[in-house]
């Protein structure tokens, strides 16, 4: 019976840590995705002013 909880006991710090770095993980992604979709909105600002200053 021991042997049985001590098991589920290490299954269940394992899966712990495994859900930590997940998050982690999915964290990260989104940083990356905020990091993209900022510079590509900065990037096409900076495109349109370039072809406004252009036409005048």
């Amino acid at each position: 019976m021991r042997k049985g909880k001590y098991k589920a006991e290490e299954d269940f710090d394992c899966l712990k840590k495994e859900f930590k770095k997940l998050r982690l993980s999915m964290k990260t992604v989104g940083l990356e995705a905020r990091v993209r979709k900022d510079s590509l909105k900065r990037d096409f600002l900076e495109s349109r002013n370039e072809k406004v200053g252009l036409r005048a």
